[in-house]
């Protein structure tokens, strides 16, 4: 099933503005995509279909429960499918299921890869990022991070490449000293 994020991301924005349609529609067919993403995943495992709807329940929870921390600038679908690997690690774990039970082509989807570190350091770098001026942080995000050359994100932000290049080099610095301020800490 393929995922429609701008149309997810508006219910979702929707439904944090409270609108329970929009929620309820949301959940709806997040379940359907999470139910394709755990019934695949377990199917390499030999777990069933039972096992996969307690993961659909257990992610929406967690997505119910933590909407709060959704940041509606971000795109929602990589937020989402945080949790679901989250979700299914955690269940992967439990029910302790190693690369002997998986085949060998599928071990690595399934077992080995664990995305925490990514996520945690994609949660620092925002967090990093978020301490910057706009225009430090937006010429960072649009040139390193979103790969637009410095013209393009030069006509994006409406400001000369020159600026673009001064402010990509003043707050990788403001970055890196606040790097080298925590690990102090």
């Amino acid at each position: 099933m393929s995922v429609n994020e701008p149309a997810l991301k508006a219910l979702m924005v929707a439904a944090l503005a409270g609108d329970a349609r929009a929620h309820r529609e949301l959940l709806q067919q997040l379940s359907s995509y999470l139910r394709g993403y755990y019934q695949g995943r377990l199917a390499r495992t030999g777990r069933g279909v039972a096992d996969a709807e307690d993961l659909v329940q257990e992610a929406l929870m967690a997505i119910h429960t933590g909407r709060h921390t959704y940041d509606p600038a971000e795109p929602l679908t990589p937020w989402v499918h945080a949790i679901a690997r989250y979700k299914l690690l955690d269940y992967l774990r439990r029910t302790r299921v190693s690369a002997t039970d998986v085949g060998i082509d599928e071990a690595e989807d399934v077992v080995a890869v664990d995305d925490r570190v990514g996520a945690e350091s994609a949660f620092d770098l925002g967090r990093l990022l978020g301490r910057l001026p706009d225009r430090m942080r937006q010429a960072i995000q649009l040139v390193k991070i979103d790969g637009l050359s410095v013209a393009e994100a030069a006509a994006k932000c409406g400001a000369s490449e020159s600026a673009i290049k001064v402010n990509i080099h003043r707050g990788l610095k403001a970055l890196g000293t606040a790097i080298a301020r925590e690990r102090k800490s």
